[in-house]
This record gives C-alpha cells, structure tokens and sequence, in this order.
C-alpha cells in the first residue's frame, strides 16, 4: 500500500514485482480517484502484471486506512509513507501522525512500514512511535551524501559524465542490477573468498549473520566462514536469476595451484593516492547541510576549504549549524569560506573564482523546498552561469574539442565552451523533476542527481525488503564501506587479458569487492557483468566500481 501518489514509484514497485508475475499496489491518496487514474494512464508505463488500485481519502482518519478489505493495511505486504509537498518540518510531522494512525489498527500490521523523511533531525521520533516495524529513508539525506559521493571523485569523474549518478541509479533501480539476500545451505563451511566466486550471474558483497543477530556485513573478510543460518547479500537482476555453482576452472587455476604465487608477484601493487586539500563550493542552502559538512570532515584532507553562497547571513549560518549539531571550531579538515550572495545573480558569482574548485555543488535551496519547478529553475540558471563562467575564465576556452561527447553541438560555440569547462571541474546538480534532468543531460555540461526518482527507487528497495535499508545506511555513511570508482591501473597491466572473475579475485587484494567496471569508450557502467570466466584484454583507461572499506 503506498499513501500519497508519486508515478516514479509505482513504476519501482512494478518493475520489482516482475518476476513474480506482478501483484498489487493500492494508493490512499487525499485526491479525486478518477484523478489519480488519469495520471497513472499518462504515465505510459507498462506495470508488467501489477495491478494499481486508486482509493481515496486520508491515512490519518482509521476508518479510510480500512474501509474496503482490498486497502485495508492490515494485510499490506509493506506499507509506504510518501513526504508531501508541504516544508520539511510540516511534511516529517504529517508522517509522524500517519504513523501514529497506523498503530492504531487494531488488528495489527502484516508487513512493515517505510516513512519517507525530510529532515534527518526528525528521524527519532517517528522511530520512537513506530517501534521496529518502521523503516525510515530520509531523502534529503541520501541526496545530500550521494552528492557528495559524486562529487568526491576527483580526475575520474571529471572524465566520466554522470557516471557516479547512473551507477546508483542502476543499483537502488530494479531494471538493471539490485541488493537480494538470500540463504544458501549448500555454501556452509565456504569461507567469503570463496562465496565470492561462486555465482556466475551475481556478485557477493556481504553476508548476514545469524549469529549476531542477523546483523550485515558488508564485504567480510576472506577467512570468514558462512554458518548454518547465515544468509548471502548479492548484487543481482533479479531474486530468481541467480544461484550457485561449483567454482569456475579459470578461477580454481588461479587460486590453487603454483600460477597464484606468479599472479600475486606481478599482480599491480599500487597504493590509493594520498588525500589533498581540496577546494569545493556549495550554492545555495539546505537545512540538512550541517550534516554535509560534517561528511566532507570526514572525507577531505587536512587544509581543504568549502566555500558557502547563499542568502542566509553569516552570523545565522553559524547558529543554524550549531543548532544542527556542527561542532564549527572542531573542524580539523575543513575551513569554512563564507560568501552571501544569489547564485541566480551573475555578478554574485563572479566574485568567485569559480575556475579554481574542485567540485562545486548546487543545491535545492531550502526556501524552495516546497516547489519542484522553482527549484529546478534556480538550479538551472546556477548551472549555466557558472559553466558560462568558468568557459570565459579558463585559459584553453577557444581549443576545439573532437570529443564524441561534443559531436552533437558541433554548430552550438556556447555549448561547446561550457562543455569544455566540465571537463576541468565537477558539478554536481540537485534536480527534482525528471523533466530538468533531461535539460541538462542533453547537454551535457554537469553530472546530475535526479532526487525524486533516486528516492523513489530506495524507498521500492526497502519496502521490497526492509533488511536493504542497513545496507545502504552503510554505504551513504561517513564510516565504514562505500560504494566508488577505482582506476584500472590498481588491478591489472594495460592490455592484459583477464577475466572479470580475476579483477575480483584481484580487487580481494586490496579489501575491495568489485561489482562492475566502465570501458573507456564506453558512455555507461555494466554491473554484475555476464560472463564472469571469459578473458578479455583491458585498458588503463577502464575503471572499475567497487565497495571498499575506504580505510
């Protein structure tokens, strides 16, 4: 049951019941149920066998959550909690009486219920009413950490457009590659190292174990040995498209016998760089950024600078962050660079020197928050004018470029002068509507994160199984594994020939499990790759995706 109508979901949750033939989605929704079913016929989305039932009326009142045995939530499977369009703070209390109202169902819940949060500030009283049947994604959370994720990539991601934003795209999305666990009896008495190699059409990146309470552990050691009960994360298509199989010869060669010895002494014995200062710039404001400041304190190097331009005044900045919990005079990585300006206002930005950051974020601005298309517009404008910038600043601005990525513009001198400025610095853009997405991909002048469909997509995960939401908590946390994109050069020699099963074997060197990889003349990522035995010659240009442990 979904309360509150969103098209991206529906069409997550129908993709996910796929396998299964389809099933069921109900909407209670304060909105006309003719209404509702106009807007679902406009979305020209095939729900593969699911059925979308439209009710009217308001989760808050008990007898609407009951009134007809086919909506009733006690029989829910999973029952998702959508954010309206109010602000933040109205919205995550509008979510909190909503769950209030469902512990009132006298008859009890079947399935769990997943709260779609604002403000992360909020998230422990939902959690205290709603006990453990409650699963909670705080979406302005999970953006303002993926944003960040993005933007932290430096020299890669300046040469892979909107890699970073696919790669989750295509791993909380249920078309391409997804989380699954499930338990295999026959895999008992394995250690990791060798479970890892052990399914041809998914990759393991952790093990749930039974005896610590269930608790998942994201890529394990090697010598870790599954128990009876433990039960095995992958990446997959799908729940039905995987199982196990007996080692692969390749593989049993190279591990087993006297050739390892040979393989680990030429194996590329690379180290990661070392971290330097880097210099980022945020425009715009979120009432979340307190908790954005302090992921870059844990991510960045001693002596980095984040530039802050917003209309909030300096003296209320700093209240609003202490008030967020942001220890200001503790930072140790980071110094605060403020500047109080319109980033929709040319001469605002050009007081920057906006050709000298690393990464430059822009925002959805919080006193926005409560209108898609006026969000969008502003960060749209941002954009533009900082690439228009940027082109007029760098010294090679007029070289022509034959990159295939420009072809299509060849005729556009404008589009091709911001083009050129993205391949010098990374920007990272909050895009609400999926509409503004498709502006800014056409021309290609900054990576993007699409929130509303990358929330959507988390949200279908963790009503699809609620034990996912400890797995990406993990992987958006400042501590702990993450999910990022690695050179070829840390796993194998330019033009060797290797199979995808041996990069992994490989990628277990350095505590990494790696789950996919970008061919250098390629536009997108593939994860959990076919064909994992068959050999195939690399270049240093590839780059791999991988879950490390960031240490």
């Amino acid at each position: 049951m979904v309360l509150r109508f969103q098209g991206s979901l529906l069409k997550q949750l129908a993709v996910a019941n796929k396998s299964v033939g389809g099933g069921v989605i109900v909407v209670l929704a304060e909105r006309d149920k003719e209404e509702m079913e106009m807007d679902i016929a406009k979305l020209e989305f095939d729900f593969m066998g699911t059925s979308v039932i439209c009710r009217s009326g308001s989760p808050l009142i008990l007898a609407d959550l009951k009134k007809v045995d086919l909506v009733s939530v006690s029989k829910a499977r999973a029952i998702i909690v959508l954010a309206s369009d109010e602000n933040a703070d109205q919205s995550d209390a509008r979510a909190l009486r909503v769950v209030l109202s469902l512990t009132g169902v006298r008859e009890g819940l079947r399935g769990h219920v997943v709260v779609e949060m604002s403000d992360l500030d909020n998230e422990p009283l939902v959690k205290l009413v709603g006990g453990e049947l409650i699963e909670t994604v705080v979406a302005h959370d999970v953006i303002g950490r993926l944003m960040i994720q993005c933007a932290l990539q430096p020299g890669l991601a300046q040469r892979l457009f909107s890699f970073c934003g696919q790669i989750w795209e295509d791993v909380l999305g249920f078309e391409n590659a997804e989380f699954y666990i499930k338990r295999w009896p026959q895999l008992d008495g394995l250690r990791f190292e060798d479970v890892l190699i052990s399914f041809p059409d998914a990759v393991p990146c952790g093990i749930k174990v039974v005896a610590d309470g269930g608790k998942i552990i994201l890529n394990p050691d090697d010598n870790y040995v599954l128990k009876e009960g433990d039960e095995v994360l992958v990446i997959a298509e799908d729940d039905d498209t995987y199982a196990p199989s007996p080692l692969p010869e390749v593989v049993f060669l190279f591990f087993f016998s006297h050739s390892r010895e040979v393989c680990n002494r030429v194996f590329p014995k690379i180290p990661d760089p070392p971290k330097y200062p880097e210099k980022i710039l945020f425009c715009g404001w979120r009432r979340d950024i307190d908790d954005m400041i302090m992921v870059l304190e844990a991510f960045l190097a001693p002596g980095s600078e984040l530039w802050m331009l917003n209309e909030v005044p300096e003296k209320e900045r700093e209240k609003k962050l202490t008030d967020g919990g942001l220890d200001i005079s503790g930072l140790e990585n980071l110094k605060l660079v403020h500047h109080e300006g319109n980033a929709v206002i040319r001469r605002h930005l050009e007081n920057l020197p906006l050709e000298t950051f690393d990464s430059i974020l822009i925002l959805a601005d919080e006193s926005l928050e409560d209108s898609i298309v006026h969000s969008d517009s502003r960060s749209l404008a941002t954009l533009l004018l900082i690439r228009d910038i940027q082109s007029k600043r760098l010294p090679d601005r007029d070289t022509k470029s034959t990159s295939l990525r420009l072809s299509g513009f060849s005729h556009s001198s404008w589009i091709r002068e911001m083009q050129q400025a993205s391949d010098k610095s990374i920007i990272i853009s909050e895009i609400l509507d999926s509409r503004t997405r498709n502006l800014v991909s056409v021309s290609r002048i900054s990576d993007y994160v699409l929130s509303n469909e990358l929330v959507s997509m988390a949200l279908a995960m963790v009503a699809e199984d609620k034990q996912i939401n400890r797995v990406l908590e993990e992987l958006f946390a400042e501590e702990g594994n993450e999910m990022c994109i690695k050179p070829a050069e840390f796993y194998l020699f330019d033009q060797e020939e290797l199979s995808f099963y041996e990069i992994m074997i490989r990628g277990r060197r350095r505590q990494e499990i790696v789950i996919g990889y970008r061919l250098a003349n390629s536009e997108c990522a593939i994860i959990n790759p076919s064909e994992k035995s068959d050999p195939r010659k690399w270049s240093l240009d590839d780059v791999f995706v991988v879950i490390s442990s960031g240490d």
